[in-house]
């Protein structure tokens, strides 16, 4: 029992899919037919909404855009109708300058199924149909939410519903957005009679002759020649008749394709001249960043350059700096021999000036001793003994202030104290030996100082 539930609900499932793919393909087909039937009209007369072909296309296009459309559910939980408007409105609302929000303020306009129909009527007139539908089918996520599974917009025959719509681009529409056809209290209406016309093949055609025939010459044996030969011209005449109608017909099929093929490839030139313009602008536009691009890294290496020849600049003259400078340093300052005689008198100077011995004869002796360590520097330069001379005649008028009564500062015994010791004779002789100062490639001569 189980087993005959399960095959039923499977028989059901693929006789539910059969009819769903059926319908859409019958659709999809009426909708090609009714797009060819209005472009063979608009070549020779205007198409409004009294056309009858234009009537029929709306409606088979409300058909295709409201297959298996969702349901709004309310606050208690009941599902009301939907119009395919709710959908239109959404998925293409970021479509430039769309003309939804016209639609939407629309005083005459109230309901969904009229705002939906005036909105086919201003695409066809924009000739934006196509990208319209197109746009919304782009929108995965708000289709999904809109249609159920098996839907239209849902399945491949949506590309080529954008495609077949296309064709319409060609026709100029003029519409009233005012007229009877936005009421949406009535229902669209598919007529399919245009499209359910019976073509009758050879073969039947000569069955029918040989039947006619066969009728013709058993129904009385008194026919006569006359009777006959009349006969046999309304047969022929049928056949030549029945032969026009099918060369019309297929005269008519190649001539509505030869109209959508020639439609279609001029959209496709228009799209093509569209990409080579943009790809020659493109290409400008490469071609002058590439310009720009070279330009500064010229610019980037001539300024590398002039920084690296600057820095060379910076380097030989620290350099010849730090040489100047080191040769400046070191020959300054006197010999050690030199220093240790000037320390031994300073120090005998300081001692006798703390116990109070001021003689005469201390003087005498001082300055005897500074003219016997004058005699003995020979090493020296001519600049250097007249420095030293002029120091001896400052000790003597500093021997003569003493004899006047003047005290001494005291901060002047730290300041001898710092020059005559022995720490600041290893420092200079450790400067002077110092690995780290470049001998001095020219020698520079500075005048003699005493540490008086």
């Amino acid at each position: 029992m189980a087993a005959l539930s399960l095959g039923l609900s499977g028989v059901r499932k693929r006789a539910a899919a059969r009819c769903s793919a059926v319908e859409r393909k019958n659709l999809i087909t009426v909708c090609r037919f009714s797009v060819k039937t209005l472009i063979d009209r608009s070549c020779f007369e205007t198409v409004d909404d009294s056309s009858p072909e234009f009537t029929n296309f709306v409606s088979i296009l409300e058909q295709i855009l409201s297959h298996r459309l969702k349901g709004q559910l309310s606050w208690f939980g009941y599902e009301s109708a939907r119009s395919f408007w709710d959908y239109i409105r959404l998925a293409c609302s970021k479509v430039p300058h769309s003309c939804i929000h016209s639609i939407e303020s629309m005083e005459n306009v109230r309901s969904s199924r009229a705002k939906g129909r005036a909105w086919i009527r201003v695409a066809l007139m924009e000739k934006r149909l196509s990208e319209y539908i197109s746009a919304g089918l782009r929108d995965i996520k708000t289709t999904r939410r809109f249609y159920e599974d098996g839907a239209i917009m849902l399945g491949e025959e949506a590309g080529l519903l954008a495609d077949t719509l296309i064709g319409l681009n060609a026709i100029d529409f003029s519409f009233c957005l005012k007229g009877e056809g936005l009421d949406g209290s009535f229902p669209a209406v598919i007529d399919y009679t245009p499209y359910l016309k019976f073509i009758q093949t050879s073969d039947s055609i000569s069955s029918d002759e040989e039947e006619m025939r066969t009728l013709g010459s058993s129904g009385s044996e008194a026919s006569t020649p006359e009777s006959n030969m009349a006969a046999a011209l309304l047969c022929d005449q049928s056949s030549w008749f029945s032969k026009c109608k099918r060369v019309e017909q297929k005269y008519r099929v190649v001539l509505e394709q030869k109209g959508y093929l020639e439609e279609l490839v001029r959209l496709r030139e228009a799209q093509l001249a569209e990409c080579v313009s943009q790809n020659k602008v493109l290409m400008q536009r490469f071609s002058d960043t590439e310009l720009s691009h070279k330009l500064e890294k010229e610019q980037f290496e001539f300024i590398i350059l002039e920084l690296q020849d600057q820095l060379t600049v910076l380097k030989n003259h620290d350099l010849r700096s730090r040489q100047e400078l080191t040769a400046h340093l070191t020959n300054q300052w006197p010999s050690p021999g030199t220093i240790d005689t000037n320390a031994v008198a300073l120090d005998t100077l300081l001692y006798r000036k703390h116990t109070g011995q001021w003689e005469e004869k201390s003087f005498q002796s001082l300055e005897q001793l500074s003219v016997d360590m004058s005699l003995s520097q020979t090493s020296l330069d001519p600049a250097q003994a007249h420095s030293h001379t002029h120091s001896l005649e400052g000790k003597a008028s500093l021997t003569h202030w003493h004899r006047e009564g003047k005290e001494d500062t005291p901060s002047l015994r730290g300041l001898c104290g710092s020059l005559t010791s022995v720490g600041s004779f290893k420092s200079l002789t450790s400067l002077k030996s110092s690995e780290c100062l470049a001998s001095p490639t020219t020698e520079i001569t500075s005048p003699g100082l005493t540490p008086s």
